[in-house]
């Protein structure tokens, strides 16, 4: 059986779906006091772009200063922890776990 283009790209697409659905959900956090997860990741938005897959034969696009700056204030356990979120998500929705392997 085949493979198309657009099977190999569902669990990359998946996942930065869900980046995508856990930054805008946690937009509203950027009140919350500086310096919590949620107002870490919150501070995002600006690297959304470069978190969705791009089409068949087209490079990635380099993140700009914004988004660089931006994600290199978001501490390694808060990172981690939404990783692990947004990895634990397909099972408790009753979804096959995403394997980008």
């Amino acid at each position: 059986m085949a493979v198309t283009t657009a099977q190999l790209l569902q669990p990359r697409a998946l996942v930065a779906l869900l980046v995508v659905l856990v930054l805008i959900t946690l937009g509203g956090a950027a009140e919350a006091q500086q310096g919590t997860c949620g107002a870490q990741l919150s501070q995002l938005a600006p690297c959304a772009r470069y978190s969705v897959p791009p089409l068949p034969g087209q490079a990635l696009p380099t993140p700009g200063p914004e988004c660089c700056s931006a994600l290199g204030s978001v501490s390694r356990d808060c990172a981690c922890g939404a990783i692990d979120i947004i990895n634990s998500l397909p099972t408790k929705c009753g979804l096959p776990r995403v394997s980008c392997q």
